[in-house]
Formats: C-alpha cells, structure tokens, sequence
C-alpha cells in the first residue's frame, strides 16, 4: 500500500474527542446522619430540565484541574475542601446528543465525548450555594437521588465507593473538620459514611490514638449532660513518615 494510504487510514482511525470535567462533590450532615451530594439542573439541551453533576467543558489550553476548580467556584463557596481525579469515563460512540434520543442534526454526532470525573469532599456547615434549589443548585441525600443526566448516576456510584474507600486508609476526614475537633465528631462523619456498623466507638478511639497523629490540644468542650470532650488537632508532620504506607484507620 502506499504511504499515502497507510496516513490516510491512521488519521481516519483517530477518534474525534471533547473533553468534559464533571464534579461529584460531597459533604456530609452529622446532624441529621445523611451524605450529600451537590446537584445542579440543567437548562439546555440535552437533557435539559434534568439533574446532574457540575460540569463542564474544557477550555482551550485549560488544565483538567484548573477546569474542575472553575465549575467548583462557580456553584459553591468553600473553605475547607478536599478534591482528587477521580476517573476517566468514556466508552467508545458515547455522544450525550445521542443518549438522549433527541435528533439535532447540526451536532457533531460523530464527536466521542470523555469526561474527566472528580472527586470532592467539602464541609456541609460551611459550604454555601451559589443559587438555591429555585436557580437550579442543591444538595441531594445519597439515598433519594433522582435519575440523573448523562451516565451521571453511574460517576456518581463510582465516587461514593471512593469516599468510602478513602476513609478506611486515607486522613481525608480530616481535611473538611474543623481546626479543632473530639474524638466524637471524627466518629460522627465516619458512621455516617460506612454506617453505624463500621466499629464501635471504643475501639475506633484507641485505634485512631494509636496512630499519632492526633495532637491533643489540652482543650475541652462541653456539650449536653456528658463530660467535657477533649478537642484534638490533626498534625500533618507526624502523619507524614505514615503518608506512604497502608493503615487502616477503622
């Protein structure tokens, strides 16, 4: 075959892409033991009228990250925050204008779509929505979602067996407390996470101890009927000769 042949097949093999940052992001409501996850109601099509996940587009010469940061500022304020690639998704003739069974004849139908998920864990008590559930932005339990957008049901699972998975062997809990905490509010989020089945109280507090990177602050807090709490501080120096080997903090 002659190479010019040879090229023209090569090119006519490569796929067409557009690359998408959706953000599956997180926080967790201690008080009334439920895991959130921040929605958003799309107003154009496809899909229009629908929940889903924040995303969007990736800019011209825009780092994936720098994209999941943007879509990030432009729904929540947020202090505390914890945010990681989560996965890439994309299978082969995944076009979102087709899967929605809509027929636009001037989309780029042959255009394959990947999107880049990310994974975030933000404070509940301090987070703040840009806009409120009337403008199309709010948190939704885990556990009453709506079908949502696109295979966003599916990132979606897959994020939250993350979450899980990084509580049992990451200090990532740590990173949406407060700066000062009790042994029971670390407990608080975790059960809420994995279930109130996960260990029991005592044992989770003598291993978590156990670890050294708790630094009691020598403070107490009071709350209800119960013996002052003491309030501990997570100290990343100590963690650090910890940061590279398997722990399990459950």
């Amino acid at each position: 075959m002659p190479e010019s042949g040879t090229k023209q097949l090569k090119q006519e093999a490569l796929a067409n892409f557009q690359v998408g940052v959706d953000n599956v992001i997180f926080s967790v409501d201690t008080q009334q033991n439920r895991v959130l996850v921040l929605l958003v109601m799309r107003q154009e099509e496809p899909f229009c009228r629908r929940w889903s996940l924040p995303g969007t587009l990736v800019n011209h010469g825009e780092a994936l990250e720098n994209a999941a940061h943007r879509i990030l500022s432009e729904k929540i304020r947020v202090n505390n925050l914890y945010l990681e690639q989560l996965y890439t998704f994309g299978e082969p003739g995944f076009n979102p204008w087709k899967s929605s069974g809509q027929d636009h004849r001037q989309t780029p139908l042959d255009i394959r779509y990947l999107s880049v998920s990310y994974f975030a864990l933000v404070r509940f008590e301090e987070a703040q929505l840009i806009g409120d559930s009337l403008n199309g932005i709010a948190w939704y339990p885990i556990k009453k979602l709506p079908q949502l957008a696109f295979d966003h049901n599916k990132i979606l699972e897959y994020g939250y067996r993350r979450l899980r998975n990084k509580l049992e062997y990451s200090p990532v809990a740590f990173d949406v407390l407060p700066e000062v905490f009790t042994l029971s509010d670390i407990y608080q989020l975790y059960t809420t996470v994995l279930g109130e089945s996960f260990a029991d109280y005592s044992n989770f507090r003598t291993r978590l101890l156990k670890l050294g990177f708790l630094s009691d602050t020598g403070l107490k807090v009071s709350r209800g009927a119960g013996r002052p709490a003491s309030l501990y501080r997570f100290d990343a120096d100590a963690f650090a000769p910890l940061k590279d080997k398997p722990l399990v903090f459950i």
